[in-house]
C-alpha cells in the first residue's frame, strides 16, 4: 500500500521543514496552505492544496485519495501568539481548526495523526521541578491565550484517540533555526541584532530547540508514536544573554552589554507591543512573553528520546546554520 503524508501549515517554519525532510526521504507529500499564502517556494515536489482549516469544505479535496492509499496526517497549522489580549482568530485556528482536522481524519479513516501541540499546553510546575508528559489537559490550568487554546485542542485530540483514532501528540518547546520565512520570535531577535536595531536585552530564558530536530521527532512519531500518547520535543534551557552571546560569536558584531531589569521590561512591555504592532512585526517582548521568560522551563524529553530516538543538537550549530540560511535568502 502506498503511503502519503498530509501536512497542514506546510508553509510555516516547522511545516516546511517537515516537508523538506519527507521529500528528502522520497516520500509522497500533500501540502495544505492558506489560499493567500505566498511562501510556497519550499514546497516544490509536493501536491499543493490551498484551503483553510477553519472552513471544513476547503479540506475535502485535501483528504480525498484512492482507497488503497494509506494517509498519515501531520497537523502543524496553528497560530503562535505571545499577545497579551484575547484574539478570536487564534482560538478559531488552534481549537476549531483542529476539531475540523479531527473530523476529516475520522471521516476518511486516516492511519495516523500527529498533532503538533506545545509545551505551553502543559501546566507549569514550581521552579526546579522537571515537567514531563501528562494525560489530561485543561485551559484552566495554564496561563495565556495561546497556552489555553493549545491545551483545549490537545484534549480534543486525546478524546478522539480514546474513541479509536490512531493519534499522537508532540509538544515542542521554543522552536528556532533555519528556514523561517515567517515571524518566529528568535528569528526576529536575530534580525534586529544583526541589523543593529537591538541595543538591549532582558535576563531570563527558556527552553529552545532546533526546528530540524523537532521535524525529525515528528516523523519518528508518525512511525512509532503510540496512540493517545504525548511526547515532549524540547531542547535545552538557554538564557537570553546566552543566546545573544551565541549571536555575537557567529556574526562577529558588537555584543549587547545592556540588560534591562525585569521590572522595567514588564513596565514598558505594553508600549513595546504597540510599537511592534505599528511596525507590523512580531513583538520581541510582551507581558506574556516576559512571564514565559521567568517561568519554569525545565522540560524532560527522555520519553521522546527513548520511544522516538529523539536527539538535540547544540544551539551554536543552530544559530550558525540560521545565519548562513538567512544570508543566502537575503533576509539579513
Amino acid at each position: 500500500m502506498k503511503t502519503i503524508y498530509l501536512v497542514t501549515g506546510a508553509a510555516g517554519h516547522l511545516g516546511s521543514t517537515i516537508v523538506r525532510q519527507l521529500l528528502a526521504l522520497g516520500k509522497r507529500v500533500r501540502a495544505l496552505v492558506l489560499p493567500t499564502e505566498r511562501n510556497i517556494q519550499d514546497l516544490e515536489g509536493t501536491e499543493l492544496f490551498r484551503g483553510d482549516i477553519c472552513q471544513k469544505d476547503t479540506l475535502v479535496p485535501f483528504f480525498i485519495l484512492l482507497p488503497e492509499t494509506e494517509r498519515k496526517v501531520i497537523h502543524c497549522a496553528g497560530i503562535v501568539s505571545i499577545a497579551s489580549k484575547f484574539q478570536k482568530k487564534v482560538y478559531e485556528v488552534n481549537v476549531n481548526g483542529t476539531g475540523n482536522i479531527l473530523d476529516a481524519c475520522i471521516r476518511t479513516e486516516v492511519s495516523k495523526l500527529v498533532y503538533v501541540s506545545s509545551v505551553h499546553a502543559i501546566p507549569e510546575l514550581p521552579k526546579n521541578q522537571t515537567i514531563t508528559e501528562i494525560r489530561h489537559f485543561s485551559p484552566d490550568k495554564v496561563v495565556g491565550m495561546y497556552a489555553k487554546t493549545k491545551a483545549e485542542a490537545t484534549q480534543l485530540v486525546l478524546d478522539a484517540a480514546e474513541q479509536g483514532l490512531n493519534a499522537s501528540v508532540v509538544h515542542p518547546s521554543g522552536i528556532c533555526g533555519p528556514f523561517d520565512r515567517g515571524r518566529g520570535h528568535i528569528t526576529q531577535l536575530f534580525k534586529d541584532y544583526y541589523n543593529g536595531s537591538l541595543t538591549a536585552g532582558v535576563r531570563g530564558g527558556y527552553d529552545f530547540c532546533d526546528v530540524r530536530d523537532v521535524a525529525e521527532g515528528i516523523l519518528s512519531c508518525a512511525e512509532h508514536g503510540k496512540p493517545g500518547e504525548c511526547y515532549i520535543l524540547s531542547g535545552k534551557y538557554y538564557t537570553i544573554p546566552q543566546m545573544l552571546e551565541y549571536f555575537q560569536k557567529v556574526t562577529k558584531k558588537k555584543p549587547i552589554r545592556t540588560f534591562l531589569p525585569m521590572w522595567f521590561a514588564k513596565l514598558t512591555a505594553p508600549l513595546s507591543e504597540i510599537y511592534y504592532k505599528i511596525r507590523k512585526a512580531p513583538p520581541l517582548y510582551t507581558p506574556y512573553s516576559l512571564y514565559t521568560l521567568t517561568s519554569n522551563a525545565l522540560f524532560s524529553n527522555e520519553k521522546a528520546k527513548k520511544e522516538l530516538s529523539y536527539h538535540v543538537r547544540p544551539m551554536q550549530e543552530t544559530i550558525a546554520d540560521m545565519m548562513q540560511w538567512m544570508k543566502k535568502e537575503k533576509l539579513v
